[in-house]
């Protein structure tokens, strides 16, 4: 009767994963491209100083923020998509129910709290910077808030993405839907096949 219940509830919250999926893949494939943004700034940053010999720190401070943007909005596209940092050597030659396993126990007792903590001690540190409308302490630097605030957003985003993997590691252990993962590796696998085929036949 529990089981029962259980897999209710499991399948009840799987079309809220979907959304949560969407939102983080559509959030994450835009904010991936300020590296390119993040570049050019870059780029012309150094050129302006070499050539004019001058600079300006708001714009090395765009280049952190850029980059706080990517690694922290970018997350929990990264976990959705199964390529986040792990010992996959080790990872690989344990059978997929061991790594099933692993999985929820890590997301469930250190992936969501570690979250829950960014996100409770993000909250006032942005907070307090907000309220003072907190600035560079370089001179011509940018406001501090803004990029404060990229903490709080996206461990809330990368909890959220959390949960909804969570779900789904449950329900594929109980056989409700299929291993999202091994999808991705099989067609990470044909990419591989295609690619060396084309080296060959140059």
């Amino acid at each position: 009767m529990h089981v029962g219940v259980l897999d209710a509830g499991l399948k009840a919250l799987l079309p809220a994963t979907r959304i949560i999926d969407a939102i983080n893949t559509w959030i994450g494939r835009r904010a991936a491209w300020l590296i390119l943004a993040a570049v050019i700034v870059s780029a012309v940053n150094a050129t302006v100083r070499k050539v004019f010999d001058t600079s300006s720190n708001s714009w090395l401070e765009l280049q952190w923020v850029l980059f706080s943007i990517v690694f922290l909005l970018c997350s929990p596209w990264t976990l959705l998509s199964n390529e986040h940092i792990r010992i996959d050597i080790l990872n690989n030659m344990m059978p997929q129910r061991l790594r099933n396993r692993i999985d929820i126990v890590g997301h469930a007792f250190f992936l969501l709290p570690l979250c829950v903590i960014m996100i409770g001690t993000g909250a006032p540190f942005f907070l307090r910077s907000f309220e003072i409308n907190e600035q560079s302490g370089n001179a011509g630097g940018l406001p501090q808030w803004p990029a404060k605030s990229l903490v709080m957003i996206g461990f809330t985003l990368l909890l959220i993405q959390g949960i909804s993997e969570l779900i789904k590691r449950i329900a594929v252990s109980r056989g409700l839907i299929p291993d999202p993962y091994v999808k991705t590796v099989d067609a990470l696998a044909a990419e591989v096949e295609r690619t060396v085929e084309a080296i060959e036949k140059r």
